[in-house]
């Protein structure tokens, strides 16, 4: 007699959890055998009676909630790699992940179905609804080795095209471990995701630590700052993760309640034993306020599409602000010079990671793949100093690091000190190439528009607080800054601003 086919940790874990909820969403709640039963009927509607999908590439577009979930573990027990769509791309910027991936079956909601049928149809893909696969008869399924490739998540393009970035079912779990023994995540957690589910942001530190762990994940099918505030107020969150962009729009949701529910918002923050920031800077004034608000000092940390998350501030001990901690377990980091030579204490150079958790590769750019690391470390391509055992980030090598009169500086130093400025409520600092200062320092801001906010005004305020070097030379006013679906400026597009 044969023996079933051996489960991946992941879903031997749920079998583990079977009658604890897993799930709450729009579509209702949901257990972990409800999850292992629906996600193997979505493996079968893959499988159409083949054997094992052997790693064919499967695109899904569902909006954040079950059908999303359960598409995801149905893959992924079909032996298929799995794809997440954005639901904010046009059809444009889908078509390309289709594309580029190389997709066998595309899977989508029946409310994106206009949109990607004919995206499948154009790339000879197989088109499948959710609405179908979810009902469809499970069979029997394959073994699935943890060598093989499980994810492939698309880089945010800041600097250019975006690239597959391709995880293995081992890289998946060393990623979601790390987290779940950092942040001490059991069963009785229970955690709101608000984040995209096409960025490793919202995929692994939120959802699948939480299933992994047997707790219970609340999504919400889109951020809307009132609705997360009457969750929070209930009290039955244990975790909240999100990016500096969403905690200013709770900030400012806050403020414009009345006090009575004021007290029961700050009541709900203090339930929590966590709360994490992280996909970009957190301004300090940001952080302070939530402290004030929450009684909580957000955790930082420090991640990427290609490594997870590889740097945190510590669940217990002292939080920094404006730095993003220490290694996490499993976790490899140093800081070099250009020449890959590692710099001494207190000098920025920089980080380079290894680990279990490291991708695999970007999907069919060799290439790329092999100018990503030097002696099995990957290059982040972001610059960093160590202080007392933490690391603040400086800025991106070739974004963030402006070579402006003989100097290097730190844009996002700059930034940092800009928000305080009483008129600015966001900004981005590029450099722009200029005959005299060989890069020029430029600050997009955003001010009220009657502010009457000038260059001259701005530069004799920060003479207080900047070198002078450091002193923006150009200055555009913006009502928003141009941003990606994780809320991380995109400082190509802000330099446009000054050309």
């Amino acid at each position: 007699m044969n023996s079933p086919p051996a489960d991946l940790p992941l879903i031997a874990h749920a079998r583990e959890h079977a009658g604890r909820t897993a799930v709450v969403a729009a579509e209702g709640t949901f257990t972990y055998a409800d999850l292992l039963d629906t996600s193997a009927r979505v493996a079968a509607a893959l499988l159409q009676g083949r054997e094992d999908l052997r790693e064919a590439r499967v695109a899904f577009l569902a909006p954040p909630g079950w059908d999303y979930v359960a598409v995801q573990w149905g893959v992924w027990r079909a032996g298929g790699i799995a794809v997440p769509l954005a639901v904010s791309h046009p059809p444009a910027e889908l078509e390309y992940v289709v594309q580029d991936a190389d997709a066998e079956i595309v899977v989508a909601h029946p409310q994106f179905a206009e949109a990607l049928r004919p995206i499948a149809e154009r790339n000879g893909s197989r088109f499948l609804l959710t609405a179908d696969a979810l009902k469809a008869e499970p069979g029997p399924l394959p073994s699935i080795d943890r060598a093989r490739r499980a994810m492939i998540v698309y880089t945010s393009g800041t600097t250019g095209k975006p690239k597959g970035a391709v995880t293995t079912h081992a890289g998946l779990e060393a990623q979601v471990t790390a987290l779940v023994e950092a942040w001490e995540w059991t069963a009785d957690d229970r955690i709101l995701l608000v984040l995209p589910l096409h960025h490793v942001h919202g995929i692994v530190n939120v959802l699948t630590c939480a299933l992994w762990s047997g707790a219970v994940c609340e999504i919400v099918p889109r951020f809307d700052a009132d609705e997360v505030w009457r969750v929070i107020e209930s009290g039955r969150l244990t975790l909240f993760m999100a990016v500096p962009t969403v905690y200013g729009r709770l900030i400012a949701a806050y403020d414009g309640a009345d006090e009575a529910r004021r007290e029961r918002m700050s009541a709900g923050c203090r339930r929590m034993r966590l709360m994490v920031s992280g996909s970009a800077a957190l301004p300090v004034q940001t952080l302070e306020r939530w402290r004030q608000i929450s009684g909580h000092v957000l955790l930082e940390r420090y991640g990427m599409t290609e490594i997870g998350m590889a740097l945190s501030n510590p669940l217990h001990g002292e939080r920094r602000p404006g730095l993003v901690g220490m290694p996490l377990p499993g976790v490899r980091a140093r800081l070099v010079d250009e020449e890959g030579a590692e710099v001494e204490p207190g000098t920025p150079g920089e980080i380079e990671i290894a680990g279990p958790g490291v991708f695999l590769e970007y999907w069919r750019r060799p290439d790329a793949t092999a100018q990503a690391f030097r002696d099995g470390w990957f290059r982040t391509g972001d610059v960093a100093v160590v202080e007392d055992g933490y690391h603040r980030i400086l800025g991106r090598r070739s974004v963030d690091i402006i070579k402006t009169g003989g100097y290097k500086v730190s844009a996002l130093e700059i930034e940092e000190v800009l928000r305080t400025h009483p008129l600015i409520g966001e900004c981005a600092v590029v450099g722009v190439l200029d005959e005299q200062w060989g890069e020029r320092v430029c600050a997009a801001v955003e001010v009220p528009e009657d502010a009457g906010f000038t260059l001259q005004a701005l530069q004799e305020w920060a003479r207080e607080h900047l070198a002078p070097y450091k002193l923006p030379r150009d200055l555009r006013r913006v009502d928003a800054l141009p941003r990606n679906a994780m809320g991380k400026v995109i400082k190509p597009e802000v330099a446009k601003l000054f050309v």
